[in-house]
């Protein structure tokens, strides 16, 4: 069966002196402010699309990860995910560099890392952002 998520965005004002509300209409979390200045220069307890993206990226990724390994008849105990999305004004989001640390019983670092660069390729976050540079640094705890 196919979900669809809904979030909304109200901006007012221009690009550099404008503001914005992100609203996550499906799941109902806090909304969140968004400016220019806290996607280009310092959060300053504000969002951006890229750390939206690291978000749904880290999560779809140990997602798809744990699965591959249960498949695989090792399950992960635990899995640690950080996504790293750099965007450069004017030009845009440069590259995705993923991080993740793996507490796997009975699967030895080769495997693990074979796993990563597995769930990164097939994970639908990652097809999405098929036309992204998208990097992978794996290891176990």
């Amino acid at each position: 069966m196919a979900t669809t998520r809904q979030a909304h965005t109200v901006w007012e004002g221009d690009l550099l002196k404008g503001s914005g509300v992100v609203t996550f209409d499906s799941s109902g979390i806090a909304d969140q402010p968004v400016s220019w200045a806290s996607r280009a220069e310092q959060a300053n307890g504000k969002t951006s699309p890229e750390e939206l993206i690291a978000a749904a990226h880290s999560s779809c990724f140990s997602m798809a990860l744990s699965n591959g390994l249960a498949k695989a008849g090792t399950p992960p105990t635990k899995l640690t995910t950080q996504a790293d999305v750099t965007l450069v004004p004017g030009t845009g989001i440069t590259g995705v560099h993923i991080t993740v640390v793996g507490e796997v019983e009975g699967l030895d670092e080769a495997g693990f890392v074979k796993a990563a660069e597995d769930a990164k390729a097939n994970c639908p976050v990652s097809q999405a952002l098929a036309g992204t540079s998208i990097t992978l640094t794996a290891s176990l705890a």
